[in-house]
């Protein structure tokens, strides 16, 4: 965690101002401190390097961090299964397998490996249409960057597909977050191996209840994020609260007639961002000013199941073959 972020935190339970324990500091970066509230007493680590800002008392579901995790459990569990997604030719594995042997080498820290194998599966897992739409979104986020974009925040940033992008447009050392810390210290060393660590702070926190003084972020980022954001409840009044400039999301939307998609997503998720006009709408209620840019449309597949987990695939949704609307959302 950098210094320079330091003035830019309170506490996330009580707003109050924080007090710092710096215990280990490399240069201009935080490795080992604890923070504590003058307010409320609450206190907060930075341990290897990242901020732990989490709260107990949000209910809080970490999905790549089960996932991965059980993976990792198996697979020391069950040497045949190891020897089949880990020890084979990579041509004979599907591509999901492909993707989940890449996702298990990135834990490893074999991480020009797993990004080969990633890029290797990432065709075949989803629909080029889907692919098309995603890139575009990027590019035109990345349009909207600019140096004085900093103080900027990148919000549940799960596997980083943003960061390197982020990285090239501003100058200054950005902020990457996720409630996850698991995947934020995954992220670390994975960005080590590339040479882009130093130009990161991570923040464990959650997004219904950050550690961000009023209007102290300029720019906030999110890839598909805050469909991921289980009772987002408060979290548009949170984000307008700590944002000073723009939230810019990449977000996609399923048509609300899709009677399979829509089924699983009320039964799983029932989240208002996976649709345009309840998504639009509670932007609107939360007293933001919203638009919807760069909006184009694109065929989605359920992506393919893997074989050497039968019955496990990457992505919950969709469930059925659709055509998602997608956009950059840019609200202010």
């Amino acid at each position: 965690m950098h210094t320079i972020f330091m003035d830019l935190l309170e506490c996330p339970r009580c707003h109050g101002a924080l007090t710092w324990d710096i215990m280990e500091q490399r240069g201009g970066q935080i490795e080992e401190a604890e923070t504590s509230c003058k307010a409320c007493g609450a206190t907060y680590p930075v341990h290897q390097g990242i901020a732990l800002f989490l709260l107990a008392d949000l209910p809080r579901n970490d999905f790549w961090e089960q996932s991965e995790s059980g993976i990792s459990s198996y697979l020391r569990e069950h040497a045949d299964v190891e020897q089949q997604l880990m020890e084979g030719p990579v041509d004979l594995l599907t591509p999901a397998d492909q993707f989940l042997r890449g996702m298990v080498l990135d834990d490893r820290g074999a991480y020009n490996e797993a990004r080969r194998l990633t890029n290797l599966a990432l065709p075949h897992l989803y629909t080029p249409a889907y692919q098309s739409c995603l890139q575009s979104e990027i590019q035109q986020l990345a349009s909207m960057l600019f140096p004085t974009s900093w103080p900027l925040v990148d919000l549940a940033s799960g596997r980083g597909t943003l960061i390197e992008t982020l990285l090239q447009r501003v100058d200054q050392p950005i902020i990457i977050s996720d409630f996850s810390p698991t995947i934020l210290h995954r992220l670390r060393r994975q960005q080590e191996s590339f040479g882009l660590a130093d130009r990161m702070t991570l923040l464990a926190f959650d997004a219904r209840r950050t550690p961000f003084k009023q209007g102290a972020v300029q720019t906030m980022t999110t890839l598909l994020g805050l469909s991921n954001i289980e009772q987002p409840g408060q979290l548009l009044h949170e984000l307008r609260r700590i944002l000073s400039g723009p939230l810019l999301a990449i977000v996609h939307f399923f048509p609300e007639d899709d009677e399979a998609n829509v089924a699983a997503i009320r039964a799983n998720m029932d989240s208002p961002f996976l649709f345009r006009r309840s998504a639009l709408e509670q932007f609107t209620n939360a007293g933001w000013q919203v638009e919807l840019v760069n909006v184009q449309t694109g065929q989605a597949h359920p992506t393919p199941p893997s074989v050497v987990f039968p019955g496990l695939q990457l992505d919950g949704l969709p469930v059925a073959e659709t055509t998602l609307e997608w956009g950059l959302l840019v609200a202010r």
